[in-house]
């Protein structure tokens, strides 16, 4: 076998070495060139790898790299993807065109427990961290100054397999950190963690413009329990749960110092992340200001975004752990026991109150608000007490509706034609940017098809993962020929993805399973239901709900009209998003605090058939898609239920199904595109994490 010379080994270290350095900035995960490339490397380690570009590279066969080495068209888009990449680096954003003077010295610090930004990167479970990585990545865009906070999982959040009764199991693979598109910083910092001190590494990811830092405690120094406190997302029990949110807080405003960074916007995006501002006043006090100043300083540079309308979805903690935690700190914060706890408590006087994250975020931030219209009011309305009014209308808690990051979120298959039609500004953009309003530009037949190509990629996805799914399972080979052979490309399609809480009620479409049967398997209009979800692992009656909905998949009348596809992530989401015709919500009102899955479809000509809950009562106009009941609520839970199931069936058998199949000479729902048209126009330029983040900037910086 001939030898390579030194300059060829050297010529090919520094291509896939320019490969790493790309895969590990995570502005790839929004762009589709650099998706491509990575694609490429080897499409089937790709797929296996959860479209992870830096195990695809670490796993390439001598042969593919032989190949790759002199592949034209492989150099080249390397080198378009470079160019790309460093152009939007320097390029002059939004932010530094249009800042008004008082904002140009923003520095904003963005804590949360999760961030979603790739499937690949698995520290997220579910909504909370979707819109904050959305969040990083219009930042990124916008170039608005921010640097966020979090925690680095070594196992994530669960992986699900359904087993052949449709029991969830829960798997917690171990991630090699080195295929990660993370680095470190060679930081270590220390936290008080009761009277021991806890270590944790510093890590940083790349997201476009802006850093991520990442606390990780599977470091040596630290006792084997400690090792384990950054093992798994929303892992443990309670005392896990503090001392998570101690590293959060506490440990992430000591990594920002340790880095040199100077923030003076603290963000906390929901109440784990409250102990953060415990930290800045222990801070503060060795500066020699009094307590009343050091709140106040603290208050006025603090938002606090709370996202459950739900009390028991609130962190309460008792007074034995906060004592445990704290006591051997309050010297250096100096604050009392009761003072202490009197900042976590509705009532401060009340001194049987458990410990509230969210109180405390409350009662330390100036600034704060819910993620949508209806959940600012629910909010007044849930924490009067903290304010000590009775109106509501004096609660200063506002709101700033939830968006998506476009980009995330678009098919690749569509981009051409909007950028044919509507010609957006992927790069630049400004938070008003507003492409949308040229959907009329869009010939009818053009829209359409590429509907029915989107519906065509998620069926021929559904019966990919059927078959893995049966394949896992052992189970007979009819039922792998079932698989290849559910759901039908050009029928109506509706999809519900998201995470399975109970107050969601994914199997509420099934409550009169009869007349549902019939609906989906109706001669001449069939209709078709995609499911994708995961409940936290500890949530009975969740794994329940799912448990149902794969007993339903498998009953006669509905076998190949349902589907429900395990291990719910971001991949599964960008395509059921994509590829359905209606979005399905039916969560309990007003339960739902923003949501944001709905917002993706209409990107795609899908439309939303939802309660009038969280974002959807802003979006909603009659025109632009289907509201689900009034808005009231019944009695109790059951008849709340009834009522739901009866409006949805009725809007599907007199409005969605027929409005759906009706078509004129030329095959194309006219009426139906009309309405697409109508939710494009109206849902897409408004819920957005760029108009949001303009939002945030007006009214809270």
């Amino acid at each position: 076998m001939p030898t390579r010379k030194r300059g060829q080994q050297r010529s090919s270290a520094d291509l896939f070495g320019r490969v790493a350095k790309l895969a590990r900035n995570l502005w790839w995960t929004w762009n589709p060139d650099p998706q491509r490339l990575f694609a490429g490397l080897d499409p089937v380690v790709w797929e296996a790898s959860n479209h992870n570009p830096l195990t695809t590279l670490k796993h390439l066969s001598p042969e593919r790299k032989d190949a790759l080495r002199t592949d034209a068209g492989f150099a080249r888009l390397l080198r378009d993807c470079e160019r790309h990449l460093a152009e939007y680096l320097k390029a002059r954003t939004w932010f530094q065109r249009r800042a008004k003077p008082d904002q140009k010295r923003l520095r904003i610090a963005y804590f949360c427990a999760e961030f979603a930004l790739h499937e690949s990167f698995p520290i997220y479970s579910g909504g909370l961290g979707v819109l904050a990585g959305d969040h990083l990545k219009s930042a990124s865009d916008l170039g608005i100054p921010l640097i966020a906070v979090g925690l680095l999982y070594r196992r994530g959040y669960y992986r699900q397999q359904l087993a052949t009764d449709g029991a969830t199991r829960a798997i917690f693979p171990r991630y090699d950190f080195s295929e990660l598109p993370i680095s470190s910083t060679d930081h270590v910092v220390t936290v008080p963690l009761g009277r021991r001190l806890l270590r944790a590494k510093v890590w940083c990811a790349q997201v476009g413009r802006v850093p991520l830092y990442l606390l990780d405690t599977d470091v040596p120094e630290n006792r084997p329990t400690d090792r384990r406190l950054t093992e798994r997302l929303y892992g443990g029990d309670q005392e896990t749960r503090i001392q998570q949110e101690i590293l959060l807080g506490i440990g992430g405003v000591r990594a920002l110092e340790a880095l040199g960074t100077r923030s003076n916007v603290f963000h906390l995006n929901e109440g784990h992340a409250a102990f953060c501002n415990l930290e800045r006043l222990r801070a503060l006090r060795t500066r020699g200001l009094s307590h009343n100043k050091v709140i106040e300083r603290i208050r006025s540079s603090s938002v606090f975004t709370t996202h459950t309308p739900v009390p028991a979805g609130h962190d309460r903690f008792s007074l034995a752990l906060l004592s445990k935690y704290f006591k051997a700190q309050l010297d250096a914060l100096g604050l009392s026991r009761n003072e202490l706890l009197a900042l976590g408590r509705e009532n401060p006087d009340d001194r049987r109150e458990p410990f509230c994250m969210t109180v405390l975020a409350l009662r330390t931030s100036e600034r704060c608000n819910g993620v949508s219209k209806l959940h600012g009011r629910v909010s007044r309305e849930m924490w009067t007490g903290v304010y000590g009014v009775q109106n509501p209308k004096r609660v200063p808690i506002g709101h700033v509706t939830n968006g998506i990051h476009t980009a995330t979120w678009l098919a690749p298959e569509i981009r051409p034609l909007y950028d044919k039609y509507l010609r957006p500004k992927w790069v630049g953009g400004a938070p008003n940017d507003n492409p949308w309003q040229r959907v009329d530009r869009i010939p009818i037949e053009e829209l359409w098809r590429m509907r029915t190509l989107l519906r065509r990629k998620l069926v021929q996805f559904v019966r990919t993962r059927l078959r893995q799914q049966i394949e896992r399972r052992f189970e007979p080979v009819e039922g792998l020929y079932a698989a290849l052979d559910t759901f039908d490309e050009d029928t109506l399609t509706i999809g519900f993805a998201r995470r399975f809480a109970t107050y969601k009620r994914a199997p509420l479409i099934f409550h009169n399973a009869k007349r549902l049967a019939g609906i989906l398997n109706h001669p001449d209009c069939p209709v078709q239901l995609v499911f994708a979800g995961k409940a936290h692992p500890a949530d009975r009656p969740g794994q329940a709900f799912a448990q149902q909905i794969f007993a339903f998949a498998r009953k006669a009348g509905f076998c190949g009209r349902v589907a429900l596809i395990e291990d719910y992530d971001m991949h599964v989401g960008r395509i059921l998003t994509s590829g359905v015709d209606v979005w399905l919500n039916n969560p309990l009102r007003p339960q739902e605090a923003s949501g944001t899955s709905g917002m993706k479809p209409p990107l795609h000509g899908g439309l939303n058939c939802s309660i009038l809950d969280g974002w959807w009562p802003e979006a909603y106009n009659r025109r632009n898609g289907w509201a689900i009941g009034d808005g009231r609520a019944a009695p109790s839970r059951a008849a709340q239920d009834r009522r739901d199931a009866l409006a949805v069936y009725e809007l599907l058998e007199t409005q969605i199904v027929p409005l759906f199949y009706e078509r004129d000479y030329l095959g194309l729902p006219r009426k139906w595109l009309k309405r697409v048209q109508a939710s494009m126009k109206t849902v897409c330029p408004q819920f957005n994490t760029h108009r949001m983040l303009g939002e945030y900037l007006e009214l809270y910086s």
